[in-house]
């Protein structure tokens, strides 16, 4: 297991801002400024109301989109294109259904031109990983959603990545499997030591999960708020019984309540975060 290694910064975005053209011609200002580092080995959270721009950090972060304005850094590097070492998971079930279990978790990696040996090593190593070994012959029609959600994690896995982008990877799924797949992604985090950046409108999600959780206003997304959890690295759903637990997401309500009352255009005058 790779430990995280203190306060070295992974990610940094500084005076990041994205803006799109209507068809009217008129700009639409998405995002930012942002100004954000990240921690090597860090699991971060981000919640924000709809439409104040989560996916557009994290579409910036995995190189599929590019700031209007500022700098992305990862590993020291500006990101053009999508970086090495970096690895998305999405909130659609991304696995292809003409394909086994197996053969969407190699995936990436034959695309890769790894050779074969390496790609069979990876690929039962992720699929034992993540439950998935009786499975390895299936195909996603005969899978739950939570697992095929594996499924995209397991092909992520393999390409070992060192910065893991996930936008609402579990939003489709019931209360019940997405506590237990948290634990899980947890887990993930642990054994491979990456940095975690995790998208969310699930506050008690975004609570168990993060060691640090950003909170954003409403368009145009900027962080008014970042809360440390101040959990063990060896964590697990249990934590939802502890008193700080509804602290750390009332917190987070009171926050989040003003910014999606401005978003719907019904805050009040005088409200503030």
């Amino acid at each position: 297991m790779t430990e995280p290694a203190g306060n070295d910064v992974h990610v940094r975005l500084t005076g990041v801002t994205r803006a799109f053209e209507l068809s009217s011609g008129a700009k639409l200002h998405a995002l930012g400024p942002i100004d954000l580092d990240i921690r090597r080995g860090e699991f971060f959270g981000v919640v924000g109301p709809s439409g104040c721009g989560k996916s557009t950090l994290l579409d910036i972060l995995a190189g599929l989109s590019s700031p209007t304005q500022g700098t992305v850094l990862f590993e020291g590097k500006p990101i053009n294109g999508v970086p090495d070492g970096v690895g998305v998971v999405f909130q659609e079930d991304a696995s292809f259904s003409w394909l086994s279990v197996h053969d969407n978790v190699a995936f990436g990696l034959r695309r890769n031109g790894v050779d074969a040996a390496e790609v069979s090593r990876r690929v039962d190593y992720a699929i034992g990983f993540m439950g998935l070994r009786d499975f390895a012959n299936a195909y996603p029609a005969q899978l739950s959603g939570g697992m095929r959600q594996r499924v995209c994690i397991a092909r992520t896995l393999v390409l070992q990545p060192r910065l893991i982008l996930l936008d609402e990877p579990f939003g489709a799924l019931d209360q019940q499997t997405r506590l237990l797949m948290g634990e899980e992604l947890l887990r993930l985090w642990r054994e491979t030591g990456a940095t975690v950046m995790l998208i969310t409108h699930a506050l008690d999600e975004a609570a168990m999960l993060s060691d640090r959780v950003g909170v954003m206003s409403a368009r145009p997304g900027k962080f008014i708020d970042f809360i440390n959890t101040e959990w063990p690295r060896e964590r697990d759903s249990r934590i939802v019984s502890d008193p700080r637990f509804g602290a750390i997401t009332s917190r987070l309500w009171d926050k989040l309540r003003v910014e999606s009352l401005k978003s719907m255009g019904t805050a009040s005058p005088g409200a503030s975060a």
